[in-house]
Order: structure tokens, then C-alpha cells, then sequence
């Protein structure tokens, strides 16, 4: 199973390179395609550019460690897959969001020149332009964070109930105790 996840991790990386190629080749370093405005207000652009940092351009520069940690995290992602670490479909879907994100930007950084190409560009909002891998990436993250938040929620409800179950069970045990203790007195009164 987790060679299909892989599978999906390697489409989105098709896709990102896909969406990628087509910009560099059809617009200019700095070059902006508007594709939604509502009146005079710029929603969604196009806009080539490169960014030689991570996310909102921190670290910029930085190229080294840049694709050493995204590395890193592929290696460990990758064997959690293959050493079937991983069970559960949400975190397979997960993780495979991450690598394909992570594949390819990082695809960017070594043959880039230590830079990614983005170009989804959000005016409607102050926010920086990203590309599709970004959003496997965040995405993945994402659901990887929420799922973990809703297990451990899961698991202390659990564990509450369970308590409760032992605490009703000291209860029957105590009352049994005390029960015993009347008919000891009882029967020592006779």
C-alpha cells in the first residue's frame, strides 16, 4: 500500500514541475498574468519570480541548509513509508502532501541555483507568492498536525472513560469490602 502513497507523492512532484515549466516558459523573470480581479481590486496573479529562501523568503541565502534539512526530512519521511512505520491512511496521505512538496522544491534548489520558482500570487490578502509544491507541502503538514491533534484528543477521552470504568470498578470492590465487614460484625454479634 504505502508504494501507491508513493505514487501520489511522485504525481504531485509531475504536477509541480508541470506548473513550473510552464511559467519559466511562457513569462519573464518578474512578469505578472492577471487571472482574477474583481473591479479595480487584483485577486489572483501570476508573477514569476525566484526565491532563494524558504517560506515568506526567511533564510534566504541559506541554500546549503536549506537542502540539507529538506533532504533530511525526505530520508526520514521515505523510511517511516517503506519500513511501514506508518499505518493509518490519513498520515500516509500526509506524508505523501510533504514529500511530493518537499521533492519539489528542493528539485528547484539543487538545479536552480539554490532557487525556487514561484508564481501563485495572492493580492486579495498581504501574502507571499508560493507554488504548487508549497501547497502540498502546507497542506500536508497540515492534515499531518490536525490528525495528530484529534488522536491525542481521541486518546485522552479514552483514557478518561477507561479511568472512570476503574474508578465505577473500585467502587463495586469497596462496597463488596464494606458488605463483608457488616456480615463479619453481624455474625460475630450472634
Amino acid at each position: 500500500m504505502q508504494y501507491i502513497w508513493l505514487l501520489i507523492s511522485a504525481v504531485l512532484v509531475g504536477i509541480d514541475r508541470l506548473t513550473k515549466w510552464l511559467v519559466v516558459s511562457n513569462m519573464q523573470l518578474n512578469d505578472t498574468t492577471h487571472l482574477i480581479k474583481i473591479g479595480d481590486k487584483e485577486v489572483l496573479n501570476f508573477y514569476y519570480t525566484l526565491n532563494n529562501g524558504a517560506a515568506f523568503s526567511k533564510l534566504s541565502g541559506k541554500t546549503l541548509f536549506l537542502i540539507v534539512i529538506t533532504s533530511l526530512v525526505i530520508i526520514w519521511l521515505l523510511y517511516l513509508m517503506l519500513a511501514k512505520k506508518v499505518h493509518r491512511p490519513v498520515y500516509m496521505a500526509a506524508i505523501s502532501l510533504i514529500l511530493g512538496g518537499g521533492v519539489g522544491n528542493l528539485i528547484d534548489r539543487i538545479f536552480n541555483d539554490g532557487k525556487v520558482i514561484d508564481f501563485i500570487d495572492v493580492r486579495i490578502i498581504n501574502f507571499p507568492i508560493f507554488n504548487f509544491a508549497d501547497i502540498c507541502a502546507v497542506c500536508g503538514a497540515g492534515l499531518l498536525l490536525i490528525s495528530i491533534i484529534v488522536d491525542e484528543v481521541r486518546e485522552r477521552k479514552r483514557k478518561a472513560a477507561d479511568g472512570d470504568e476503574d474508578d465505577d470498578d473500585d467502587m463495586i470492590e469497596e462496597e463488596d469490602i464494606d458488605d463483608e465487614a457488616e456480615n463479619t460484625t453481624d455474625d460475630d454479634e450472634d
